[in-house]
């Protein structure tokens, strides 16, 4: 191309000027409509933590004096050891420590035990295709939508036959069945979104079940498998209702020691043991929330919540 060509090809671009669409300033209306919402709503939901925070590191007398807001004038963390291993719940002085120790009990083999079979179940059902399967998957999905309190009783009756009612793996086992129908869902929905190329591979190749599901499948839904523990971690831990119902005084988990250091009548009301403990039960979902949280949206974007 010749250099009058060129210079008439520029003269035309700087005539019809830019093109693509116009960079937006960052102070426009739309930017301070939607950072204000954001931070409005942040401060909405941190403020309480905040209240939390402050009031149990107070003495009473400290916060007698009403003002909620303000920061201790000097810092103690007595309610905090209080609460962990002092506070009473009617015959029993030893704080939240030994709901801890159970709710840890409960959560980890509840966990595992449910995430293996569901995840072999969504593998089955999304790869290998058996008679009765669509049926199958239909049950699991009316299960996962059956009100808790529905199964309550029959639950009971179940638990005092075969003798575990009241301890620690009558409980893993409750949770292990009520976990497994929605993580079977999650489970299939990303399996299936997963490249079939492999699976036909993997098949011509002359691997079964098993080989398929162990080297293939599983190295590759790490994403799913973090989705599930956050799921399960959070929903076991912070359940209150199985914990009351299905133990004992001695086997009780982490909500329920709270809910009795709260709503004790024996003493003074100690809202700073009340608030030290009430953090100290919500520290193991936030932990694992914000050591995984990005592989938990890596997770859902891959197909987790797919139809």
């Amino acid at each position: 191309m010749s250099s009058d060509a060129l210079r008439r090809e520029a003269s035309s671009r700087d005539a019809s000027g830019p093109s693509g669409t116009k960079p937006r300033h960052a102070l426009s209306r739309r930017n301070i409509f939607l950072y204000g919402t954001l931070i409005v709503v942040a401060l909405y939901y941190l403020l309480p933590l905040y209240v939390m925070i402050v009031t149990s590191l107070k003495g009473m007398p400290e916060i007698r004096l009403g003002n909620i807001f303000s920061p201790p004038l000097e810092i103690t963390f007595e309610p905090w050891v209080k609460a962990w291993s002092q506070a009473c719940t009617g015959l029993n002085c030893d704080g939240l420590s030994r709901g801890f120790w159970n709710s840890v009990r409960i959560t980890v083999p509840s966990v595992l035990l449910s995430i293996a079979i569901a995840s072999v179940n969504g593998y089955a059902l999304a790869n290998w295709r058996f008679k009765g399967a669509d049926t199958f998957f239909i049950i699991l999905i009316v299960g996962a939508f059956i009100p808790y309190q529905v199964m309550i009783y029959p639950i009971v009756i179940i638990l005092r036959e075969i003798g575990i009612y009241g301890t620690l793996t009558g409980l893993v086992i409750v949770h292990s069945i009520f976990g497994m129908p929605i993580l079977t869902l999650l489970f299939r929905n990303y399996f299936t979104s997963m490249p079939e190329e492999l699976f036909r591979a993997a098949r011509v190749d002359g691997a079964g079940f098993w080989g398929i599901y162990l080297r293939i499948m599983l190295p590759m839904s790490l994403p799913i498998f973090v989705v599930a523990i956050i799921l399960q971690v959070t929903g076991i831990w912070n359940d209150f209702l199985f914990g009351v119902v299905y133990t004992r005084p001695d086997t009780y988990p982490m909500t329920v020691q709270l809910n009795n250091i709260v709503n004790s009548v024996q003493g003074v009301k100690e809202y700073n043991v009340n608030m030290a403990a009430t953090i100290l039960t919500g520290l193991v979902p936030l932990i694992v929330y914000f050591v995984s949280g990005k592989l938990f949206v890596r997770g859902i974007a891959s197909g987790a919540v797919k139809g």
